[in-house]
């Protein structure tokens, strides 16, 4: 059981890098879903704080650092940890899901705020740099909720399924 587990976490690495470094619409990508998904089902907590943190570094390595790295990294991480509390839901996968994408735009929004130097350090700066943030903000929502859809959805069918199958024929 402990090697189907770590064979599903390097597919997760390998498919999230894939999805940062191939052609895609801006933060329209996996991350958030696969970590959620890490502290869901991947019981051994180092792995499913392994499997999002060595995908972001693999394709930073490639796509590149930023200065938001520890925040972002420190999203995820908080992300896994939350994962642990949807266990095999999909309505629970849902709702974090949306609640993990707004939580993402306002805390990185706010820490590009502070940091950047591109918007003035006041409210009319505050809110220039969240407007200019939407459309990016749509993009990850729609990718969270596609690919939390795909992940949670297709364990939860092989749950249903192929698991319970096997089971029975024990």
């Amino acid at each position: 059981m402990f090697q189907s587990r770590v064979s599903v976490a390097i597919l997760m690495v390998i498919a999230t890098v894939l999805s940062r470094i191939l052609p895609h619409p801006p933060n329209f990508t996996p991350v958030l879903a696969v970590s959620l998904f890490s502290g869901a089902y991947l019981t051994d907590r180092r792995i499913a704080l392994v499997v999002p943190i060595l995908a972001m570094f693999v394709s930073d390595l490639y796509l590149g650092f930023h200065d938001l790295m520890p925040v972002v990294y420190g999203l995820m991480v908080v992300s896994v940890l939350y994962g642990k509390q949807i266990g095999t839901s999909v309505k629970k996968s849902f709702g974090y899901t949306l609640v993990g994408s707004v939580v993402f735009f306002v805390v990185t929004n706010l820490a590009v705020w502070v940091t950047s130097g591109m918007y003035t350090l006041d409210l009319s700066g505050l809110g220039q740099c969240f407007v200019m943030a939407i459309p990016f903000f749509q993009n990850s929502i729609l990718g969270d909720l596609i690919y939390s859809g795909i992940l949670f959805g297709s364990m939860a069918f092989l749950n249903r399924t192929v698991f319970v199958t096997a089971k029975q024929t024990i």
